[in-house]
């Protein structure tokens, strides 16, 4: 999966929150400054062509709508994240946030919860 700028990011967080809008409604939920709309369209039209984002048309304009979904979005970038700077080792990548003071006793409590829910584990 292609990698996301930070502005291409932020534009797809939104549009995974809305699932489809327009050009202007993206901007509405920008925060301030709010970029200019030539520059919003033309993150969507860089999203469309690396097969983020795609659209239909609807009067004179268009309603854009994510073709590939946060969760594997997220997927993808962690594995990326752990390939390219922990070795492929999601155990050194969390000892790495626990090191940082990113991440808790608590939090980890909580993720091996989730874990023992999950079937197969």
């Amino acid at each position: 999966m292609k990698t996301l700028t930070q502005a291409e990011e932020e534009i797809m967080q939104i549009l995974w929150h809305l699932q489809e809008a327009n050009v202007a409604a993206v901007i509405e939920q920008m925060p301030e400054p709010k970029p200019a709309y030539n520059t919003v369209s033309t993150i969507i039209r860089i999203l469309e062509s690396k097969g983020f984002v795609y659209y239909r048309k609807e009067g004179r304009g268009h309603i854009y709508f994510p073709m590939v979904d946060r969760d594997s979005y997220s997927r993808a970038t962690a594995g990326k994240l752990a390939s390219n700077y922990f070795k492929g080792s999601y155990k050194s990548m969390v000892s790495f946030f626990m090191e940082q003071e990113k991440l808790s006793v608590k939090d980890l409590e909580e993720i091996l919860e989730e874990i023992n829910k999950k079937p197969n584990s």
